[in-house]
């Protein structure tokens, strides 16, 4: 358990005053090298409820870019377990090893002895089917399941542990939000003078359900308008925003997640939606391991490339 027995201790960012409000950076991503950010959190309790089992197998489920399958994979292999990902589209196995070659999520969670199961499409929508998972056992044996994305319970008290004493004196916490773990448990351990904002990084309204199952506190909001499309859609518009971000702070932003969550709160604060004097906090989860395949499909978009 090696991996999550020392937590550095990462002093919060100033990054700008826009609008009149200030603007803070928690360094997540600094967490770790290869389980970073929100997927360490994540990873934490659940790593630690499977060895608790006695298992020594775990199984999650993900697209071919997944930051979390990327994150499984790692803590899997540093912490002594075997690891299978389930990945949709089954056309990505037809050559496995040009799939390897072309894709380093992919390439990476083989390096660290994930065994990948590609499914297809139709095949994955029914990942949560209790005649799917038992398919999976049959096959793989007795695994310890890690959902998608990784929100449970263990998740969310994962990540219950971001915010520390010192975060206190913040006015709003913001993060982006994905399966609505992360954001649960920043709720969950928010003060009460805080406003807890979520800004998605795909199209819907489940969100709202999803957090309520996992938090009973009402000081929260989700911020619709930054999605750019839905998850994993960017344009000119965000590219150019990330980069300009990375020269001016140093800071490097991902596409899917905290590119958008810091475009909507820069967006917002020159609009002047918050008030003056605002200290915002917000939280930069990781995910920056998806900018290479990203930029494979920006290059096919004849878009311009996310600077690295």
């Amino acid at each position: 358990m090696k991996l999550f027995e020392e937590q550095p201790v990462i002093p919060n960012q100033f990054i700008a005053e826009v609008g009149g409000a200030k603007i803070y950076l928690k360094r997540e991503n600094l967490l770790h090298p290869e389980v970073s950010g929100n997927k360490f959190r994540k990873l934490k309790y659940n790593i630690a409820k499977a060895a608790s089992q006695k298992r020594n197998m775990l199984l999650t489920f993900g697209g071919a870019f997944s930051n979390h399958i990327a994150a499984t994979a790692a803590a899997g292999k540093i912490a002594g377990f075997r690891s299978i990902g389930v990945i949709r589209g089954e056309e990505l196995a037809k050559d496995l090893e040009k799939t390897l070659q072309e894709n380093d999520t992919l390439r990476f969670a083989h390096e660290c002895g994930m065994a990948l199961q590609f499914v297809s499409r139709s095949e994955y929508r029914n990942k949560n089917t209790e005649a799917f998972i038992e398919g999976l056992r049959k096959k793989f044996g007795d695994f310890y399941l890690v959902p998608e994305g990784g929100t449970n319970d263990q998740a969310v008290k994962g990540c219950e542990e971001i915010l520390t004493h010192e975060d206190e004196n913040f006015d709003v916490i913001a993060c982006a939000v994905g399966t609505g773990g992360t954001i649960s448990g920043l709720i969950n351990t928010s003060a009460s003078h805080q406003q807890v904002l979520g800004f998605p990084a795909l199209k819907g309204d489940f969100l709202k359900t999803e957090v309520e199952h996992f938090s009973k506190k009402n000081n929260w909001r989700i911020i619709p308008d930054y999605h750019f499309g839905g998850y994993a859609k960017v344009n000119k518009t965000l590219i150019d925003f990330i980069n300009s971000f990375r020269k001016e702070y140093g800071i490097q932003l991902d596409p899917v997640y905290t590119g958008k969550m810091m475009y909507g709160i820069f967006d917002l604060a020159e609009k002047e939606y918050f008030s003056k004097n605002t200290r915002i906090l917000a939280i930069h989860t990781g995910g920056l391991q998806g900018i290479s395949g990203m930029n494979k499909v920006l290059k096919m978009r004849n878009l311009p490339p996310i600077l690295t």
